[in-house]
């Protein structure tokens, strides 16, 4: 079984021995998942240079705490909502690709549609 697979058994094993799906409808595990990926923004917020290059790398088991509860609702969503995480991350990045070819992109922050 894969990494993600065992993973995300095992979230919801946690969620079912609890009983919470209950409470987890797709809009609500949604604000969940944008909540969490705030708490990760939060540890770099006001911070700039050597201030938050220093910062990141004495906080990484914060900032890995945070990173795992926004995995955790996407693993968890990706599963309720029966749709095959890895296969979506493939065709969006093969979008991304195209978007963004090396030739245009390269060293450019732009966004696609101003390359």
């Amino acid at each position: 079984m894969s990494d993600i697979k065992n993973l995300t058994k095992r979230i919801v094993d946690f969620r079912d021995a609890r009983d919470w799906k209950q409470f987890h409808n797709p809009k609500d595990m949604a604000i969940s998942l944008s909540l969490e990926a705030s708490e990760v923004l939060e540890h770099f917020q006001w911070k700039n240079g050597k201030e938050l290059e220093e910062y990141a790398e004495t906080h990484k088991e914060h900032i890995g705490e945070e990173l795992s509860d926004v995995l955790y609702w996407v693993l968890l969503m990706s599963h309720d909502l029966d749709l095959n995480i890895i296969e979506a991350l493939n065709k969006k990045m093969d979008k991304n690709e195209e978007k963004y070819a090396v030739e245009k992109a390269k060293g450019n922050h732009k966004k696609y549609t101003e390359l």
